[in-house]
């Protein structure tokens, strides 16, 4: 990234300001302005998340709310209420206490002598729902938004449930929130109040995982601030962007489908990061397309910024399995609108081991059903739900996985085919039990047989009609289903295979059924249909749309002690358990402008034993440290999920410490029904 110091605008930062809510509670605020905007008042962006704006989040943010500021706009990041130096309890994600808080925060700003009344939202991850969610409330001064990394519908494409399976990251998602929702405010900013905020934090918290688990069909816990139920809400311009290492790349399509306002879309070949933080690379200069998106809806500045492709999307060459990338080959890619005019979705029968041409028949005597039951071992290699590149963790080398499922493969392709969109699975079916999930992943098969993941996506079968109502399964009836992949960009070259695995578990991605399922499929009446795009590129494509990344120089940070990255896959072939362990330890930073220190270690571990369903578990836990002098105190977090056949057993503890002295202590122990699930 190349750092700009010499902007338009000269600016200055005010470290700790107070912005009310309207029930009186004081939420803080971080700004960064032009110095002129007393006089000439500037439009105003407001990025708002949970993540501690004074430390945390603060080299992050360092980069780009300068950068934008210094293109003449007032940057407002403001810390949820009970997070950071805000007052209050965060209780739970994107409830109405936080939304009208969010309104309530932008008629401030619009009031403030340096706003000229008009505003806009940004934000990635939270950010970024906060910013969708609040612009379907119409509050008066949003003018435009600006999402990355997010989604339009709460229940069906988040990190808890996908295809109504539980997803791990459901629990892993509940572990940080756990630990960021009960650490204290700095007393260097709210003085000798912050031990009774932090009590009060403590003290009003629960493991949000019962909350999670307590809504595992669509109802209206889900429904609320999913902006999906009613795309009508939302009439600002929207400028969306993902990754496709992400798990938030489907929304980006969506809200070009189903909006009716000025959009663009942008998805790159990015994890969980902002696009000109982007790994894998190539990041872009992402920072510059926010500007003249906000020059043009929030100052009225004729740029073209429409111009051009509603959708730009990063063409995947193909690559060698590999759990972490520096770089993703490819190229950029435009469509005129999506759905596009360009992408066809092309049907394939599957067949007794083979994705066949479209239109072939199946032999004759044909329909005979293929049987698979995988062993709980199928999903060790399959990488988080949404990667964040720390510790690597994208998917491996597939045909380990691929031993324990049923493989379907074209015979090698004649010529490079390129996808662009979404894959479906149509399966013709019976089920063993009940219960039942069924995994369904697309790969890159090369000549030397190694299968690289292109895409995948998970469907519990009692969920088979998409409504979000679990209906059980016969046991021997026929059944058709439709498991929806998550979308990709993906060429495969000449010689390559594309392969269509089939799985009964997939953990610890996805929260196995109850009992082990054998799946029944039936050839020729099962299909397989890929989006595909013609290789040819208009004359006028550009080849490289967006400029290098570029933003302010960070803030200035000492490490202190160094970071520790684990992800370890460990077998026990006497006792016949397996594990996963991840670490991810930050090790110990100093932020330099206050002299404050800062720790955050991150554990999760799943374990399983043999094919046991009833076996597997899956625990996180997190260690917040922040000291400065004699100021020295952490939170530690820990929350186990176990399951029966009938239940999901949870069990969590909250433990505060100033020094070594242990002031806070919780525990809970709680059981959950399993809801078709």
């Amino acid at each position: 990234m190349r750092h700009v110091s010499n902007l338009p605008y000269d600016t200055k930062e005010e470290e700790h300001v107070v912005v009310p809510a309207r029930d009186g509670t004081r939420l803080s605020a971080r700004i960064w302005r032009p110095v002129g905007s007393d006089g000439e008042p500037v439009p105003a962006v407001l990025e708002y998340i949970p993540y501690r704006k004074r430390d945390l989040s603060a080299v992050r943010d360092s980069i780009h709310h300068p950068y934008i500021a210094g293109h003449g706009y007032a940057c407002v990041r403001v810390d949820l209420r009970g997070t950071g130096e805000s007052e209050g309890v965060l209780a739970d994600e994107y409830l109405e206490q936080e939304q009208t808080d969010a309104e309530d925060i932008l008629a401030w700003i619009a009031e403030q002598p340096w706003c000229d009344g008009n505003t806009g939202m940004m934000g990635i991850s939270w950010g970024a729902f906060a910013a969708l969610q609040t612009a379907a409330r119409r509050p008066p001064s949003l003018r435009a938004v600006v999402l990355a990394s997010f989604t339009d519908d709460r229940y069906a494409d988040d990190m808890h449930y996908m295809g109504g399976a539980m997803l791990s990251d459901n629990l892993a998602e509940a572990g940080t929130m756990f630990a960021y929702a009960t650490c204290p405010p700095d007393p260097a900013v709210v003085g000798e109040r912050w031990r009774g905020m932090w009590q009060e934090r403590m003290e009003n918290t629960r493991p949000w995982i019962l909350n999670w688990l307590r809504h595992q069909r669509r109802d209206d816990y889900w429904r609320h601030a999913s902006v999906c139920e009613d795309y009508t809400a939302v009439q600002v311009p929207v400028l969306a962007s993902s990754g496709w290492a992400d798990g938030y790349s489907n929304a980006v399509t969506r809200v070009l489908e189903h909006l009716d306002v000025p959009r663009k879309g942008l998805i790159g070949p990015w994890s969980h990061k902002y696009p000109h933080l982007g790994e894998p690379g190539p990041a872009i200069g992402y920072l510059q397309e926010v500007v003249r998106w906000w020059d043009h809806w929030l100052k009225g500045i004729d740029n073209h910024v429409m111009d051009g492709p509603m959708l730009q999307a990063w063409m995947q060459d193909s690559v060698p399995p590999s759990t972490s990338y520096e770089e993703r080959p490819g190229r950029w890619v435009g469509e005129p609108s999506w759905p596009s005019p360009h992408v066809t979705p092309v049907t394939h029968p599957l067949l007794r081991h083979r994705i066949a041409s479209p239109g072939q028949e199946p032999p004759e005597g044909g329909g005979e059903a293929m049987s698979v039951r995988s062993p709980l071992s199928v999903g060790q290699f399959a990488g988080k739900w949404a990667s964040y590149n720390a510790p690597p963790d994208l998917p491996y080398d597939q045909r380990e996985e691929d031993g324990g499922s049923l493989v379907f493969d074209t015979a090698p392709l004649e010529e490079r085919t390129e996808i662009l969109g979404t894959a479906t699975v149509e399966l013709d079916l019976t089920v063993s039990e009940p219960v039942a999930t069924v995994a369904a992943r697309l790969s890159d098969v090369a000549p030397d047989g190694s299968a690289t993941r292109v895409t995948y996506g998970v469907l519990n079968l009692t969920h088979r009609d998409g409504t979000g109502e679990p209906e059980l399964l016969e046991p021997g009836r026929r059944y058709r289903a439709t498991v929806q992949l998550n979308g990709a960009a993906q060429a495969f070259p000449p010689g390559h295979r594309i392969r269509l695995s089939l799985s009964t578990s997939y953990w610890p991605l996805a929260w196995p059924a109850p009992r082990p399922a054998t799946l029944h499929v039936y050839e020729g009446t099962s299909t397989l249909t890929l989006p595909v795009r013609p290789n040819e590129e208009p004359d006028e494509a550009p080849q490289q749309p967006f400029d290098e990344p570029e933003g302010c120089p960070p803030l200035s940070a000492t490490r202190l002690t160094p970071p520790e990255e684990r992800w370890e896959v460990k077998r026990d072939l006497i006792g016949y358990g397996s594990t996963l362990e991840i670490v991810k330890d930050r090790g110990t930073v100093r932020i330099d402008d206050i002299a404050l220190d800062t720790g955050l270690r991150a554990e999760e571990r799943y374990t399983a034993t043999a094919d046991d369903f009833t076996s597997v578990a899956g625990e996180t836990a997190w260690t917040m440290r922040f000291a400065r002098d004699d100021w020295n105190v952490r939170v530690e977090t820990r929350t186990e999920l176990r399951c029966t056949e009938t239940d999901f057993l949870v069990d969590a503890t909250l433990d505060g410490y100033e020094g070594e002295r242990r002031v806070f202590s919780r525990t809970w122990n709680e059981t959950v029904p399993r809801d078709g699930l």
